[in-house]
């Protein structure tokens, strides 16, 4: 069990992620052999939402498109997803090795596609969501090296 603070939070936070998946993909589940299409139009009128503005078009402009087979992959992806977040909260819980391994390496993935997306979209949530990030990578990095140094025979 993880008396570290820090880790404890990183292992807290990973778990949400995982569990948010799941409830996501459940409830994308539950749209599949609906016609999400008239689901949509009914939530924008029930909301006051005029279906021709720009997102609300976009919106079922991309409804349109979705298919029931493309729904159950993002949801066996979701499911992936959270298999991953949650065997990382696990793991990061009972202070494996593997799990800080798997935090850096699958926190430093992100690292590119979110300043490719800062640059484009600059905002102070893309700054902290890329900073919260790197600081998490870094600290996984800097546990990973003190194992490392703490094993190694002087």
């Amino acid at each position: 069990m993880v008396n570290n603070k820090a880790l404890l939070s990183i292992a807290l936070f990973e778990v949400l992620k995982g569990m948010a998946a799941l409830a996501a993909s459940v409830g994308l589940l539950s749209l599949a052999h609906h016609d999400v299409q008239a689901l949509a139009y009914a939530l924008l009128g029930h909301f006051h939402v005029d279906p021709e503005s720009h997102f609300p078009r976009m919106l079922l402009d991309d409804i349109r498109a979705l298919q029931n087979a493309d729904i159950r992959l993002v949801v066996l992806l979701a499911w992936a997803y959270a298999a991953l977040r949650l065997t990382e909260g696990y793991g990061l819980w009972r202070e494996r090795v593997w799990a800080e391994w798997l935090a850096a390496v699958s926190g430093a993935v992100y690292v590119p596609l979110e300043l490719s997306h800062l640059v484009v979209h600059p905002t102070v949530m893309n700054v902290v969501i890329l900073g919260v990030n790197v600081a998490v990578v870094a600290y996984m990095v800097v546990r990973l090296r003190r194992r490392r140094s703490a094993r190694a025979p002087t």
